[in-house]
């Protein structure tokens, strides 16, 4: 690996990401992989704060969508989101990385509570910081989640790992003719209704001129790829 380019970042994970082929669930072999990835930026001296989503096991939207009151369906989504944190923290602790998972909703049995400064003082030391419960508020993504953290813990760029090495001017799985796009403004992405983070979150980083970098977290190695600097995946920042 070459000198990482960034040296404090925060790493947003999809629920679904965990799950592997199976599609449902937390699949071991799939976790354990990007553990080890996860493993080998830690010891380039990089600082990487996660945020992992909830839809392999629940999504509060899609249940609100049949009925479900949003709000309950949202707490549900984000204890879903905790199952996701505290897999990843045993992943990442049986292959010896210091692991903290923080919840924006008290449960201190299993986590500490969200601290920004005490966040701040584990990255420094070289841990692993994962935030779970998105931000403890319903009607708010965890993508939302990912970028107030990213600008609270003072992070240089979101990287948002996907199943797709980056974003297209279409679904590539549905159409041919789709051409990847390696540079967006957060304008076109708002204005073209592009799925990469929710608007909400796409305005936060805007407003304080926070990177994101969409990239295909599937191919092995991407994650030291992309911390090094390669051209791999979309980056969508300002003007």
């Amino acid at each position: 690996m070459s000198r990482p380019s960034f040296n404090r970042v925060l790493l947003k994970l999809s629920g679904e990401s965990l799950a592997g082929t199976q599609g449902y669930g937390i699949d071991p072999q799939t976790i354990t992989a990007i553990a080890k990835e996860i493993s080998q930026v830690i010891e380039q001296g990089v600082q990487l704060a996660l945020v992992i989503g909830g839809g392999n096991i629940f999504r509060g939207l899609a249940a609100s969508s049949q009925g479900m009151d949003r709000a309950s369906a949202d707490y549900m989504g984000m204890l879903a989101t905790m199952i996701n944190s505290l897999a990843m923290q045993d992943a990442l602790e049986k292959i010896g990385v210091a692991t903290r998972v923080q919840s924006a909703i008290a449960m201190q049995q299993v986590a500490e509570p969200y601290i920004r400064r005490r966040a701040i003082r584990h990255l420094e030391k070289g841990r692993v910081v994962i935030f779970g419960s998105g931000t403890g508020n319903p009607y708010f993504t965890t993508d939302t989640a990912a970028s107030l953290r990213a600008m609270e813990i003072n992070a240089q760029v979101i990287l948002k790992g996907t199943k797709v090495d980056g974003i297209y001017t279409a679904d590539p799985k549905k159409d041919s003719t789709a051409t990847k796009i390696p540079k967006l403004t957060y304008i076109d992405v708002l204005k073209r209704g592009l799925q990469v983070m929710d608007a909400t979150a796409t305005s936060l980083c805007m407003d304080n001129n926070l990177p994101i970098i969409v990239f295909d977290l599937t191919t092995p190695g991407n994650i030291i790829k992309v911390i090094s600097g390669e051209e791999i995946g979309t980056i969508v920042q300002g003007e």
